[in-house]
């Protein structure tokens, strides 16, 4: 019997590529567009970002234009971000209420300084020069002053 451990290389890929389907595509081309888009559900409730089917399993069909503004809901502020955050700079993950939304989506706020970041700050879109039809569009929100 050998002490020996045997080895082997192993890669764990996943090389497809996902179909958003027509709700998420849509909202992906708004933001591509430099827009955001909602899902009004049955029940008159808009969710952002959209889902294809509400929360009674009904199917999504009606979209609905919503503006770059908002309210941060809750955060976290990430001192020392790491190479695959959003920003190279010290940031907060924040739930952010978009308005004429009703419910809050989770995303970065580039407040500069921790000093700057409370519940219920003013927050505005701020999207990439170059988009390409993804959430990372939507470079992450900046203070409203």
């Amino acid at each position: 019997m050998s002490d020996e451990i045997l080895t082997a290389p192993y890669v764990l890929e996943y090389t497809y590529k996902r179909s958003v389907g027509p709700v998420i595509g849509r909202f992906l081309a708004a933001l591509r567009e430099g827009r955001l888009e909602g899902a009004r559900t049955r029940s008159g409730r808009v969710i952002v970002p959209p889902v294809e089917y509400d929360e009674s399993g009904f199917a999504i069909e009606d979209l609905v234009s919503l503006p770059s503004t908002g309210r941060v809901t809750t955060w976290s502020w990430v001192a020392e971000p790491r190479p695959r955050h959003p920003l190279p700079r010290p940031f907060a993950w924040a739930l952010i209420q978009i308005d004429g939304a009703d419910t809050a989506m989770l995303h970065a706020v580039d407040a500069g300084v921790i000093s700057k970041m409370k519940t219920g700050l003013r927050v505005r879109a701020r999207f990439r020069a170059e988009r390409k039809g993804e959430i990372r569009d939507l470079e992450c929100f900046e203070v409203c002053e």
